[in-house]
């Protein structure tokens, strides 16, 4: 189940360019708010589904939630990915 909400998450182009900015650093809700032209409700609604794909995590400070990348989740998945493949495994 994990695996198929991993790929239900990346499955969506906005959630991928969220992930795709948080791998330069940890970013506040409104900060990636302010990069779509969509409401905040609906970045609400994507941050969710990355959070509980685990692709991403959250921090509280304040009033502020600040969010950033999950790289081992990422990491296992390519690491599936290159199994299908057929690529060897670096030991």
């Amino acid at each position: 189940m994990a695996l198929q909400n991993t790929l239900k998450a990346l499955s969506d182009p906005i959630r991928r360019e969220i992930l795709t900015m948080l791998k330069e650093g940890r970013m506040s809700a409104g900060e990636i708010v302010d990069k779509f032209p969509v409401t905040g409700a609906s970045i609400s609604r994507h941050l969710s589904v990355l959070k509980d794909a685990d692709l991403i995590r959250d921090t509280r400070e304040g009033k502020f939630i600040y969010y950033e990348l999950n790289a081992s989740v990422l990491e296992e998945i390519m690491l599936w990915l290159s199994e299908l493949k057929g690529e060897e495994k670096d030991d």
